[in-house]
């Protein structure tokens, strides 16, 4: 069997976290910032844990395990 091939959208968008969960950026930070409010846009900061089956799938895309 050949080597299975890293999904290099998904590597750029995830990362894996040290106990195996699969963590991203919030969505909706990128533009149309100024009619947000600052606590919104302060909420969208950081990253979130994905746990489920979906999460799993992208893990194994991205040569995890």
């Amino acid at each position: 069997m050949p080597k299975m091939k890293t999904h290099k959208a998904s590597k750029k968008r995830f990362r894996v976290s040290a106990t195996g969960k699969l963590m991203r950026s919030q969505a909706g930070k990128k533009h149309l910032n100024s009619p947000k409010a600052a606590k919104r846009k302060r909420q969208l900061r950081g990253r979130v844990a994905e746990t489920d089956r979906v999460a799993q799938k992208y893990i194994v895309a991205m040569g995890g395990k």
